[in-house]
């Protein structure tokens, strides 16, 4: 687990290289990492790069069955559109960097069925309390404020 949390860390650090929010993701099936990515909205000018829907997109279009069987690694707690977006293709275990800078919508995940588990990472807290406090305009732009 510690690999895939350490990968998605990666992914966070490419974001904030670019000129980008420092939230990364990998999706794991089978101890393999398929899907990897970080938020690129202001990179890309979009809507919905967030981290969990860039490593979705880089993952591909894949059968239903493997995201039943995958595990999504990010670094903080995932917002109601990365949320739905893990409940529409069933992926049963979410691993959170952390959710002290930002508490998305786990509760709504559980309530569908699926693990959650929060880590409270030092490097994922540090990491966003930083940006935020550097950045509060992007942030807020980000998660709707």
């Amino acid at each position: 687990m510690e690999q895939f949390m350490k990968a998605a860390i990666e992914e966070a650090r490419k974001g904030l290289e670019t000129g980008g929010i420092p939230i990364g993701s990998v999706i794991v099936h089978r101890g393999e990492i398929i899907g990897r990515g970080h938020n690129r909205r202001a990179q890309k000018g979009s809507a919905i790069l967030h981290g969990e829907m860039d490593a979705l997109e880089n993952a591909g279009r894949l059968p239903a069955k493997v995201y039943r069987e995958s595990v999504l690694y990010t670094t903080l707690s995932p917002c109601a559109m990365c949320s739905g977006a893990i409940v529409l293709y069933r992926i049963p275990r979410v691993v959170i960097g952390e959710n002290r800078t930002f508490l998305g919508e786990e509760d709504y995940l559980r309530s569908r069925g699926v693990a959650v588990e929060v880590l409270q990472d030092e490097e994922c807290i540090k990491m966003m309390s930083d940006f935020i406090a550097a950045k509060p305009g992007l942030w807020n732009e980000d998660i709707g404020v």
